[in-house]
């Protein structure tokens, strides 16, 4: 049995009570150096998942009377490792336990509804700013490559600086920021964060 678990956005505070069962009933747990440091009682075996997606696919073909455990940043179906695991497998061979994405415990915090949102991500793919500028309400999970200061960069050659960006960084550990800021105003660097952008505040 192959189970992909949402951890939310950080630590194990924020994980579903099903989630920590299947972590509880597992004999192999898959995950970031990260993610396996947050079970240091687990008494079963480890594979640790890094940029060898394909290596884990061989690895879980060859252990199907396993149960096996993949822990997955935020929700493993928004922009995760879920979707690969369902591509490869199939959905009648995964099973995906949900978590909160970093995008809805930044508008949880931040008191922005999803309602009519357009969700995105610019993390290891290429952003159309023209797509993303057209939409009123986005949410967007970011990388080092593309992130808040140079969304802002490409929205304001779209004549969007008016908009406001709310951007989330470190979200649900202890060192967690929120800034409210016009796009016309974004000009630093954030660590690993979130963005909402807003047609008005």
């Amino acid at each position: 049995m192959l189970t992909v678990v949402g951890m939310g956005p950080a630590g194990l505070h924020l994980m579903t009570p099903a989630a920590r069962e299947a972590v509880a009933q597992a004999d192999v747990l898959v995950g970031g150096k990260r993610h396996l440091l947050q079970f240091p009682d687990f008494s079963g075996e480890q594979f640790v998942l890094g940029a060898n997606i394909a290596e884990l696919l061989d690895w879980v073909a060859r252990h199907d009377d396993k149960r096996v455990v993949v822990l997955a940043s935020g929700d493993p179906l928004f922009y995760g490792i879920g979707t690969r695991m369902v591509a490869h497998f199939g959905l009648e061979r995964v099973r995906i336990i949900p978590g909160i994405s970093a995008v809805q415990y930044l508008c949880a915090q931040s008191g922005v509804d999803m309602n009519d949102m357009w969700l995105t991500s610019s993390h290891g793919r290429s952003v159309c700013f023209d797509e993303l500028a057209r939409h009123n309400k986005v949410a967007m999970v970011t990388d080092t490559l593309c992130g808040p200061r140079e969304i802002a960069a490409q929205l304001m050659k779209r004549g969007k600086g008016h908009r406001w960006m709310v951007i989330g960084e470190n979200l649900a550990m202890e060192n967690e920021r929120i800034h409210w800021l016009p796009v016309s105003e974004v000009n630093s660097d954030y660590d690993m964060n979130a963005v909402v952008i807003l047609d008005e505040r």
